[in-house]
């Protein structure tokens, strides 16, 4: 198949001596630049982010796709490695912080890690790390060829749930990526679709953007148990019976309740770059038809709904044991959803 390019493309040398996959080298194509209506898609890989905030079961719905099986290539959250770098005394520097989590999530659809590798502290040796943040919450990163054997009297902060591997090797990892033909990310660190727009527009990928929002009554009550130290005024205002508005944290809240708006208007207005892009889903609809509600994101994404993952769904949807853990994606998707009513104090829910 012949491909013109409106700009000369640069090749990077990794192409002959890191990646041995046939694909590497077209996924290393730096950048090509489109003629009007052309697009150049990596040999019809799809690439979805599942964009979304703290405690709006993100976790869960990500196992939809996590779980699909061999073709999927499945990231937990990258961006905390950003997000933490940014925040502390040296990346106080930076200004534009959604468009450096955009920038490292354009290179982690692409299988390039190398971006990621800056964040991550202690610094990866020769690409290699222990400290990958929730590791374990990635099939793909646990299974064959990427879990390598384990290497005696060496931790790993976040060790695989299922099986014992060695340390994680971002070459490996990059070659299982190349090798799959869905990606996925699941990032709550990612507010502002807005600044997507170049990531959107990259002719290397087939982008969709599936934003899944929850009632923020909800999303309170989970962030309240999760975590109790950053909540200790809203108990104290429950107590109380008074809720200063201008407090804040109050502030803060309604601040990214504004953000998810401004966005899911965005997205439902469907401006050209997001024509057939954007999908926006309630968890509480998910948590009630799970199957019917993966079936349809899947349809959206243009990804199989493979028998796995549906496997998966029965299974995790519908338990009668209780389940414990707060990032347990084990649930009685039903009951789960409106459980917040009996855990939240009836004065912040008025507020709220």
């Amino acid at each position: 198949m012949k491909m013109r390019y409106a700009t000369q493309t640069t090749i990077f040398l990794t192409c002959k001596v890191i990646f041995r996959s046939s694909l590497s080298c077209f996924s290393s194509v730096d950048f090509i630049t489109p003629t009007p209506k052309f697009k150049i898609y990596l040999f019809g890989h799809k690439h979805v982010l599942l964009m979304a905030t703290t405690r709006s079961g993100s976790s869960f719905v990500g196992e939809f796709f996590n779980q699909h099986g061999e073709n999927m290539f499945y990231l937990f959250e990258p961006l905390w490695h950003v997000e933490r770098f940014l925040l502390s005394p040296a990346g106080a520097r930076n200004t534009s912080v959604s468009s450096v989590y955009r920038d490292v999530l354009q290179k982690l659809f692409l299988c390039d890690f190398s971006d990621l590798e800056k964040f991550i502290s202690p610094p990866p040796q020769q690409h290699v790390t222990t400290d990958l943040f929730s590791r374990g919450s990635s099939v793909s990163l646990c299974d064959d060829p990427v879990c390598t054997p384990v290497i005696k009297h060496v931790y790993e902060r976040y060790h695989c749930k299922n099986r014992q591997c060695g340390p994680l090797n971002f070459t490996l990892a990059s070659e299982s990526c190349l090798s799959k033909k869905y990606h996925t990310i699941k990032s709550v660190r990612v507010i502002h679709l807005d600044t997507l727009k170049p990531f959107v527009e990259d002719p290397r990928m087939d982008v969709r953007i599936i934003q899944l929002i929850r009632d923020p009554r909800a999303v309170l009550a989970s962030r309240m148990v999760a975590f109790p130290s950053f909540y200790e005024k809203w108990k104290a205002w429950a107590q109380d019976g008074q809720v200063p508005e201008d407090d804040v944290e109050m502030k803060k809240f309604k601040e990214r309740c504004d953000h998810l708006r401004v966005s899911a208007e965005l997205g439902l207005s469907q401006p050209s770059w997001l024509k057939h892009r954007y999908m926006l889903v309630r968890y509480e609809d998910i948590a009630r038809y799970p199957m019917q509600k993966a079936e349809e994101m899947y349809k959206f994404t243009g990804i199989p709904f493979s028998s796995q993952a549906r496997e998966w769904i029965l299974k995790n949807t519908h338990t009668t044991r209780k389940v414990t853990g707060l990032y347990s994606t084990l649930k009685n998707s039903s009951e789960q959803s409106e459980k917040w009513r009996f855990s939240i104090p009836f004065i912040l829910v008025q507020v709220v």
